[in-house]
């Protein structure tokens, strides 16, 4: 998934891997057309014409036009699924009732040694071994959710930046845009989910709780692949991630807020896409006069190549700097608790622990499905070094402050670390024994029956980064 379909960050934030072929730093498609619209005009560019005419007579493209009906929103979500599950047949293996009952047992038995290290109580009321194809189905909610905001945004600016000349240009294509977009966009997120669901061994491996409330879940098929090269038994395997899982699972259905706020990070950097306008004319206008006879509308290849130029990459504001460090912080966070929690859990019962907890973190060391699918969303990488600080945050809160400390911290946004405090770990944690700094900030909730932080969402602090959670 080194592909960004969506292409929403700029050049590439680690120096080393810029200019890889196909990165949003190098030469390859992604570079030149962040937006993938060079797509739209690439069947009519070989011959002329208007592309809806060309795809209507071709056999192969007859079902692709009934797909370009779709009115459901910015993303072809029907598209989506077929092609993530098209891509996922040759290999699809539907799951047993023996791997049920063990998925059932292992996510039983996580909870009860959870139950030793935390005090959030279980999120996890059923067990579920999904296929591959099955996780696409049950997840496609929630990444509905996420993304249709994302791409509207897209399609908002490109639309809103270009000049009036280029729709005039544009012609006959005008009409079909919108749904080419629509066609296009399902098709680059059900390749990216049949990607995503040929590693992720459960329903939170991105971070995000995507499956039903209250269901654990493992994804059999890629929990054997996980344990592959290791020389551990497969129940062993299994029960590392179930607790992984179940960890996932307390802290999402316990801290009512933090779900919220992860939405509201990623749609807030969704909310300042923007193309700058003045560009576009600059660039149309340069582009004009340095064509032989300019941009001949009856020639989509010529506006092709005025879309894979590069004109309509998005620039980043500092707002959008803020809400994927936000994004990222919280994350981190997440996930840093969730390693000390199972660590805490399993480092003396489970004999394979430290191999196990090595590979997952080589895993996200090379780009998991995490940091993969993040980058592949919004341009966010979530960087191994903010893993490594949270789970030391978590871990030493433990230590000198005690496990029901720790998890208080989730008790309100404002007292989680920030990226900065994640700089200096230990001196956050060192704060957290002067006085009662949890007062304040739980003292009103302890009015909300559903612990719902109050004026949730409002800007509470004056961080550089915004703290923790989404201010927006």
């Amino acid at each position: 998934m080194s592909d960004l379909p969506f292409g929403f960050g700029p050049p590439d934030r680690d120096p080393e891997r810029r200019g890889e072929p196909g990165g949003q730093g190098g030469d390859g498609p992604a570079g030149n057309d962040p937006f993938g619209l060079g797509a739209l005009f690439g069947a009519a560019g070989a011959g002329g014409g208007n592309p809806a005419e060309l795809l209507g007579k071709m056999p192969l493209f007859a079902e692709l036009q009934k797909l370009m009906n779709w009115s459901g929103g910015p993303v072809n979500w029907d598209l989506a699924r077929q092609g993530a599950i098209s891509q996922l047949a040759p290999g699809h293996q539907p799951t047993s009732a023996g791997e049920q009952a063990a998925v059932t047992e292992s996510l039983r038995l996580a909870d009860l040694w959870l139950d030793q290290v935390t005090d959030l109580p279980s999120g996890v009321d059923r067990g579920l071994a999904w296929s591959r194809v099955e996780w696409v189905e049950q997840t496609l909610p929630a990444w509905t959710a996420l993304i249709d905001p994302l791409a509207e945004r897209v399609v908002a600016a490109m639309t809103s930046a270009l000049p009036a000349e280029a729709a005039s240009i544009a012609g006959p294509l005008a009409g079909i845009m919108g749904q080419m977009g629509g066609v296009m966009f399902g098709a680059q997120v059900g390749q990216a989910l049949a990607r995503l669901a040929d590693e992720v061994t459960t329903s939170t491996d991105v971070g995000l709780p995507l499956g039903p409330q209250g269901a654990g879940v493992l994804v059999p098929q890629n929990v054997a692949a996980f344990g592959e090269g290791l020389d551990r038994p497969e129940d062993e395997v299994r029960l590392f991630l179930a607790l992984r899982e179940a960890a996932h699972q307390r802290l999402y259905a316990h801290v009512p807020w933090l779900r919220q706020q992860l939405t509201d990070a990623v749609h807030a950097y969704a909310r300042g896409i923007h193309v700058d306008r003045e560009a576009i004319e600059r660039g149309l206008n340069d582009a004009m006069s340095g064509m032989e006879g300019g941009l001949d509308p009856s020639d989509p290849e010529s506006i092709q190549k005025l879309l894979g130029s590069g004109l309509l990459e998005p620039e980043e504001t500092p707002e959008q700097q803020m809400a994927l460090r936000r994004l990222e912080t919280l994350l981190a966070l997440v996930e840093g608790w969730v390693d000390s929690i199972v660590s805490a859990a399993a480092a003396e019962r489970l004999p394979g622990h430290s191999a196990l907890a090595e590979t997952m973190r080589r895993r996200r060391a090379s780009g998991g499905p995490a940091e993969q699918t993040f980058a592949t969303l919004v341009g966010l990488e979530l960087r191994p070094r903010r893993l490594r600080d949270a789970s030391t945050v978590w871990g030493a809160m433990a230590q000198q402050h005690g496990p029901a400390e720790r998890d208080r911290l989730w008790s309100h946004p404002d007292l989680l670390p920030t990226s900065d405090d994640l700089d200096e770990p230990l001196d956050f944690v060192s704060r957290q024994g002067a006085g009662d700094p949890f007062a304040e900030l739980t003292g009103g909730m302890d009015e909300q029956s559903d612990g719902t932080p109050p004026e949730q969402g409002e800007s509470t602090t004056d961080d550089e980064d915004g703290g923790a959670g989404p201010r927006a």
